[in-house]
């Protein structure tokens, strides 16, 4: 048991360090290219290639593994990473950026996928829900601590690209030296995208949407903040409270989807999206207070980390268990089409028409959800409370969490000495 312990902790370990890197590196381009006056349209198409890249990664990494193994697999792409973070650095150029975002996204979904593999060999029927939890708050509890670094340094300088760097290449440590093996997760097939929509209609347009609306927001927020004249801090706790308010409220949302018509809750999920997205709206034109500000996103944010999830939920609600882990790689695929797709739509708008375009995109997305739920309400009777499948907090990593999620069947075990000794 301490043994297991053991290896769950330094795989949570690594899993920490890495998105610190990858949450400094989020906010200190997007800040960066405020400041160099790059356009809306541009920044929009840089900080949306990392989502193209995380579909490209999700869609190859099965191939990588099975080619070189989990561990070899885990530090070539942390060492990539580590490269495309350094070349940041070195050279200012729009394209080049967005070529290295590719990188970046592609490498992070076989990173995810290689960690959340392990966590998954080393947990059982009785604690998968457990370890599934602790990693959701570890890597939002990380991201959240992030934001705060591009503090330390100038986004102008080397500094921060550096930390950036040291930050994916010391994941490798406490990752590497963990003695486990990983499943075969070439046996996850990806239910189809027409399959998910004809489970469940609102499940796949609602999981689209949540990528629109989150792809969108935590690729182009400090490119707002920056533009509406916040300091390099005042963007770090904009772009932190979103973050926490989805680690502070995604639970109590998703106890009240188990106990109530998960519909009725996802309903009530928008309506708070659009609300708080309103009001950074009215804060901003009135010139009102910073503080009004970040208790807007701070539950703009909660609602944001509680979509994904329901429409998880709501999918699961009509397919068989079997079924689940495939699922989940195919609405992870919808999620990201939106995230590619909603910085780019956004930046557009805030091109032409300033940036109080970026939340008037937000609440148009928000509310054409919620129409949509509303309209689904009535076009299909809700399975009742008790049948529901039970919510689970999620995180938009790898389809690989699918198999950590209670609800779902069990990857087949494999055993240490099955396993090539160059693999372990």
């Amino acid at each position: 048991m301490i043994q297991i312990l053991a290896s769950v902790f330094s795989l949570l370990l690594g899993a920490a360090i890495l998105v610190v890197g990858n949450a400094l590196l989020g906010i200190v381009l997007p800040v960066r290219m405020g400041l160099e006056h790059v356009p809306e349209f541009q920044s929009g198409l840089v900080m949306s290639a990392y989502y193209l890249g995380f579909v490209l990664g999700s869609a190859r990494i099965q191939s990588l593994i099975r080619r070189a193994g989990h561990i070899r697999a885990f530090a070539a792409l942390a060492a990539i990473m580590t490269a495309a973070a350094m070349v940041h650095a070195l050279i200012f150029d729009i394209w080049v950026w967005a070529g290295m975002r590719i990188v970046a996204g592609f490498c992070l979904a076989g990173l995810y996928a290689i960690i959340e593999s392990w966590l998954n060999v080393k947990s059982s029927n009785e604690n998968r829900g457990q370890i599934l939890s602790i990693y959701v708050v570890t890597i939002y509890t990380a991201s959240f601590g992030g934001q705060f670094l591009v503090n330390i340094g100038t986004v102008q300088g080397t500094e921060l690209y550096c930390i950036v760097g040291l930050a994916v290449a010391l994941s490798l440590v406490p990752v590497v030296l963990t003695r486990v093996p990983g499943p075969e997760i070439d046996k996850i097939k990806p239910m189809s995208l027409l399959a998910l929509y004809r489970a469940s209609p609102l499940g796949a347009v609602v999981t689209c949407g949540a990528g629109l609306l989150s792809g969108a927001f935590y690729a182009l927020g400090a490119i707002y903040a920056n533009a509406i004249g916040l300091s390099v801090f005042e963007v770090s706790l904009f772009m932190g409270a979103p973050i926490f308010g989805g680690l502070a409220l995604q639970y109590p949302i998703g106890w009240l989807s188990d106990r109530y018509d998960r519909r009725t809750v996802l309903l009530g999920v928008l309506a708070g999206t659009l609300i708080s997205s309103v009001t950074v709206i009215l804060i901003a034109m009135k010139q009102g207070p910073f503080a009004g500000t970040l208790t807007a996103v701070f539950v703009f944010g909660g609602c944001l980390a509680a979509i994904y999830p329901i429409a998880v939920s709501q999918i699961y609600d009509y397919i068989d268990r079997s079924e689940m882990v495939g699922a989940s790689g195919g609405l992870l695929l919808i999620w990201s089409i939106g995230a590619v797709a909603g910085p780019l739509i956004a930046s557009a708008l805030m091109g032409p028409f300033g940036p109080a375009a970026f939340f008037f995109y937000l609440t148009a997305v928000a509310l054409l959800l919620l129409i949509f739920t509303r309209y689904r309400m009535v076009r299909r009777v809700a399975r009742p409370a008790g049948e529901q499948t039970g919510f689970v907090a999620m995180q938009t990593t790898s389809a690989i969490a699918g198999a950590l999620d209670p609800r779902t069947d069990p990857l087949p075990e494999f055993h240490y000495e099955d396993i090539d000794p160059g693999d372990r």
